[in-house]
Order: structure tokens, then sequence, then C-alpha cells
């Protein structure tokens, strides 16, 4: 009788464990609420969030904050945008601080029991969006405090994991090996291009050549980001003739990377169990977008040029953090795979039943559980796309207008009775999240 029950209680154990751990994987669709975001209806997408964000986010603060703040910054909300980027920047260290912490028996399930601690990429960019509400809301020395809270972290980024990378070299130095991946990131354009202007702002032009000399080896040294030209308007941003004012266009596209789970199976011999790999990958989303024009009182025109595919960056710095998940993981796979091709072998060579069925359960446990975590936030922009003119101080009409890939206007914005003044910084910010 005993034996039954045993037996019994074996199967049921795992049956539970398979069902709670799908239960836990459920996830909310986005679809709905990201099409709101592309068609600009933005107050909608925050009183969607806003009403359901428990359901959506659950008690993911990083997630949460990123979204909310970048949406609120798209509806023009600076404010309520910066509040919720910098309690981002804060959850996005706590969390991170926290993971530094944890061992991998912490959450031998998988990586989406622990908080999300924000990819790197999304750690850069938020500084750069809050220095932007910043500028809209007429506050330049918030502006350059968020800039150099950026120019910190990019020179931090190359030593943020280490001390994760020495507890992993403790633990298994084989498994650590996959940690081991150089990022070839730390220096942004659009961040040395924002530096200009604020710099030349506040008549600071030595900062403003240091910035523009930064932003040119950004192009030069870091090739697999920057594959296309220097926007050509960008050396003119030096020096504005006198008598002349300066109109600077920012425009972003596109959004930016998600990701997906890719799966690998080792099987063990001879138990015929098998260890389970399931790594999250970062992708690209395609872009309506193919060109962006400004075209000054109906008649000038002048094409918008690419100064950073924010998408190129995301991808650049997961590198290092996909490194260390995957030597995590792979520890987390063999704990649980071996187990269970432990108890599988034991049972077939006893001829004990229940050991075999602990056997079975923890190989399904295995199974169901290891799942990459793909969490991510979904609203930064996709590509930041630049232009400068020089022109009379006065009034104008202009409008900034994007065009699909096959050459039509998808999107135009018009501006009109423009005050444009010399000594000032006249910068336009649009977006079009197609």
């Amino acid at each position: 009788m005993r034996g039954k029950t045993a037996r019994l209680g074996v199967v049921c154990c795992a049956a539970v464990c398979f069902i709670v751990v799908f239960a836990s994987c459920a996830t909310y669709s986005f679809d709905k609420l990201d099409r709101t975001v592309a068609a600009g209806h933005y107050e909608t997408a925050l009183q969607t969030i806003e009403k359901d964000k428990k359901k959506i986010y659950k008690n993911d603060a990083v997630r949460y904050y990123l979204d909310t703040g970048m949406i609120a910054h798209y509806a023009s909300e600076y404010k309520t945008s910066s509040s919720f980027l910098e309690n981002g920047d804060r959850a996005i260290e706590d969390a991170f601080t926290k993971s530094i912490t944890e061992s991998i028996s912490s959450y031998i399930v998988n990586d989406t029991r622990k908080e999300y601690a924000g990819e790197d990429y999304e750690n850069l960019y938020l500084n750069i969006f809050n220095a932007l509400n910043y500028y809209h809301e007429d506050n330049f020395e918030a502006a350059m405090i968020e800039m150099r809270r950026l120019d910190q972290k990019l020179r931090n980024l190359s030593l943020r994991y280490n001390v994760i990378e020495a507890k992993l070299a403790k633990e298994n130095k084989n498994a650590a090996k996959a940690a081991q991946v150089t990022v070839e990131f730390s220096n942004s354009a659009l961040a040395r291009y924002l530096g200009m202007l604020f710099y030349r702002m506040n008549n600071q032009y030595d900062n403003v050549r240091i910035d523009y000399n930064w932003l040119k080896r950004a192009f030069t040294e870091q090739k697999n980001i920057y594959s296309h030209p220097i926007p050509a308007t960008i050396k003119d941003e030096l020096e504005i003739p006198d008598g002349m004012a300066r109109l600077n266009i920012l425009a972003f596209s596109g959004l930016s990377p998600l990701k997906t789970e890719e799966t690998s199976r080792i099987p063990l011999i001879p138990s015929g169990n098998w260890i389970k790999i399931a790594l999250p990958q970062m992708i690209r989303r395609p872009s309506d977008v193919g060109a962006i024009e400004l075209v000054v009182n109906d008649s000038d025109t002048i094409r918008l040029e690419l100064l950073e595919d924010i998408q190129n960056v995301a991808i650049e710095t997961f590198k290092k953090h996909k490194g260390i998940i995957e030597a995590k993981s792979i520890l987390r796979a063999t704990v649980k795979g071996s187990a269970a091709a432990g108890f599988s072998i034991a049972g077939e060579t006893k001829n004990d039943a229940l050991l075999s069925l602990i056997g079975i359960g923890l190989q399904i446990f295995a199974e169901a559980s290891e799942r990459a975590d793909v969490r991510i936030s979904r609203y930064f922009p996709a590509r930041a796309f630049v232009a400068g003119v020089n022109l009379k101080p006065g009034s104008y009409n202009f409008s900034i207008k994007y065009y699909s890939t096959a050459g039509h206007i998808i999107a135009s914005f018009p501006y009109r009775n423009f005050q444009l003044k010399s000594g000032a910084l006249n910068l336009i910010e649009t977006c079009f999240l197609h």
C-alpha cells in the first residue's frame, strides 16, 4: 500500500510541477497595445497600461516604468515621462545589484523568477530621452546632468558584469567561458550629437568640438554599429554664421527589438534523458519608414540622415548579458538534467519503478521549467535621423515627412509660424513608430 501511495505521490508531484510552471509562463498579448502606440494614440495607450498594469507587467517594475515613460515622452507629457524614467533608472540599478548577490540555486526554475533588471541599451537610452524631456521643459541644467549620467554608464559598461563573471568562474569554469564576450560599444553618436547641441546652446564651443570628435570616433571605431556615413550636416553644428539661426531636426522611427526563445537539447547517454538549454534571442522589428524629409516653406527640401541605429546598439550590448545568461542556463539545466538521468539510471539498474517515476517527473519538470527570459521594454525607437539647416531668424512654416520604403508619404508633421531664434537651440523632435 505504501508503495502505491509513494508512486501516486511522485506522479502527482510531477503533474503539479508541470501545471505550476506552465501557469507561470502565461504572458500578456501586446498586439493591441503595440498597434495603439504605433498609431500615435499615446493617451489611450497610457490609460490602458494604468488600467491593466498588474495583468500586463505583474510585479515587473522596470518594464512598467520604461514603457510608460517612453509613451509619455511621445505624448509630450515630459514631466510624467521624467518621473517614470527616473523610477526606471533606480529600479534597474536595484534589480541589477540584487542579481549580483544571487546564486544559481536562487532561481533553479528559470530566469523569469528574478526581477527584470533591464538590458544595457535600455539603461543607456533612458537617460537620452530624459535629457530630451528636460530640454522640452527648458530645464537645460537637468538635461546636461542626464547626459553626464549617460557618459558615466558608457564608461562603466565594460565593467558591469565583472562580479558576476567572477562568481561564475568559481562555480564552473567551463560554463563561465560562455560569458567571456567582448562588447564593442562604448560611445553613442546620438549622445554626442545631443551633447554638441546642448553645449552650443550654452556657448561652450570647446566642449562642442570635443563631443564632435567623440562622435566621429563612434563611427570610425565601431563599424559594426555605425556602418553608414556620418550625417553631412553635423560638421555645420560647430559654428553658426553671424546673423543666422540653426534649425535642428531629430526624428525617430520604428520600434526597438524584442526577444524570442531559441531552444537546444543535448542527449544524455545511456539514460535517454536530455538537457534543455533555452536562451533569449534579440530580434529586430521591421519598419515601414524608408526616408524622412524636412520641407521648409513648402519649397526647400532636406533629406534627414541616419545618425544611430538603436537596434544595432541593443543587439551589440546584449551579447555580454546573453553570455552570462548562457553560462547560468548551462549550469542550471545540467543540474536538472543530471538529476533526472540519475534517477532514471538508478531505476533501470535496480528495477525500481519508483525511482524511474521520479526520473520521469524530474525530466518533465526540467523540460517544462527551462524557459528563456524574453522580457524587454517595447517602446524605445529603432532609429534616429538628423538634419540641420541655417536660416535667417524669423517665422517659418515647415513639415517633417516620413516616406515608406516604396516612396509614399505615410506620415507628415506640420509646424506653422515656428519662431526660429538666433542664439538659441531650435531643436524639433518627431517620431513615427512604424
